[in-house]
């Protein structure tokens, strides 16, 4: 099997694997509970807490533990509308956000709140200056993802937070789901309020993630409860989940510095050799996005129709976003980049994690090609 659907979800590491059986097995107290065994099991948490928090280069009471990375998108933009509602109610994003920002962003615009939706060039960049344009008075809340999970495009992160450095009432939250493990972001640098990550992105569990929020920032809970993760995000902790996602990021990291040039090798090859056939475009820039995503588009063909013949031959690739693949909707992504419909309805996303490897790649060319032949015989089409 050829797993090119890293952006959906990666495969576990082993060592998560067996590392969630002992957890879950021997360390299932909870850990708010007062006896000794919900202490070790609390000790457990607070030790993957400081592991998570030194890999992000963060403090240890910034780093909140939440379901993944649409809670913590959800949970970033609505607790600080809630929380600074009587400072504004003027959102700025942009228009090639994951679901979970757009949406969450859809429902605040039905409660009063203002969304300016940032455009997008043709790589899928947002342009500073459209920012600062749009900055009011009002504006609470920067929502902008690092790395697209449809093209690849990485944002100016960066230059974002130092914008914002000039607007001190303004939050800035990054969805780093797909950055992470990828391209380096160093928060405090970058002067990010909040960033989201989420484990089964880099080879963790399902189910798990991290919200960050800078020490001094305060949002809204969503969940009513027990008060746990400083009263921030209730519910009982999904320790397995929690020990096993530092254990996925720190292995993460390790082959992230080993094999991240293999990586960059795997795409080139893929790109170079889709522009050579004729009926392909690709639609990512090599030079502007992150190393592991490759958006193409089959001219005349269905994205979905490509997505399958490949599942025929063992080869496991996706068309849009995973979340909203199903919706077999024009992408909000593409169309916001100007690309035509066509083009869009034809689109496929490869997704490489630092275990795929060059013969992969080979092969999926080769199928590739054939496949296409094939495809366009009986659309009667010879591109």
């Amino acid at each position: 099997m050829i797993y090119f659907d890293n952006s959906a979800t990666t495969k576990p590491y082993d060592e998560v694997i067996d590392a969630f059986a002992k957890v879950s097995k021997e360390y299932y107290a909870n850990p708010s509970s007062l006896h000794n065994f919900g202490g070790k099991v609390e000790t457990l948490v607070n030790q993957a807490r400081k592991q998570i928090s030194n890999l992000l280069h963060v403090k240890e009471n910034e780093i909140y533990f939440t379901s993944g990375g649409t809670e913590g998108n959800n949970l970033a933009i609505k607790g600080t509308a809630l929380a600074y509602r009587s400072r504004g109610n003027h959102i700025i994003t942009t228009r090639v956000e994951h679901p979970s920002v757009y949406e969450a962003c859809e429902q605040l615009s039905k409660l009063g709140f203002e969304i300016t939706y940032l455009p997008v060039d043709e790589y899928g960049q947002v342009d500073i200056n459209d920012l600062s344009s749009s900055i009011r008075d009002n504006t609470i809340l920067v929502s902008i993802m690092h790395v697209n999970n449809e093209m690849g495009a990485v944002q100016p992160i960066e230059e974002i937070g130092e914008l914002l450095t000039n607007y001190p009432k303004i939050l800035f939250h990054v969805d780093h789901v797909q950055g992470i493990g990828k391209i380096p972001l160093l928060l405090h640098q970058a002067k990010v309020d909040l960033c989201s990550i989420s484990a089964h992105k880099f080879h963790g569990l399902k189910g798990i993630g991290v919200l960050y929020i800078r020490d001094g920032i305060r949002i809204s809970p969503l969940f009513s409860g027990g008060n746990q993760e400083n009263k921030v995000r209730s519910g009982t902790e999904n320790v397995s989940g929690i020990v096993t996602m530092a254990k996925a990021l720190r292995l993460t990291e390790e082959k992230r510095k080993q094999k991240r040039t293999d990586m960059l090798a795997i795409r080139d090859y893929l790109i170079l050799n889709l522009k050579k056939m004729p009926s392909i475009k690709v639609n990512t820039n090599p030079t502007t996005s992150a190393p592991h995503i490759i958006n193409f588009s089959a001219i005349g063909l269905k994205g979905e129709v490509i997505v399958h013949a490949l599942e025929a031959e063992n080869i496991y690739v996706s068309t849009t976003s995973a979340c909203s693949s199903k919706q077999k909707s024009i992408s909000r992504t593409l169309q916001a980049m100007g690309v035509t419909d066509e083009e869009a309805i034809g689109a496929v996303r490869i997704s490489l994690s630092y275990d795929n490897t060059m013969d992969e790649a080979k092969i999926f060319i080769t199928k590739l090609e054939r496949i296409l032949t094939k495809l366009y015989e009986v659309v009667g089409d010879t591109k």
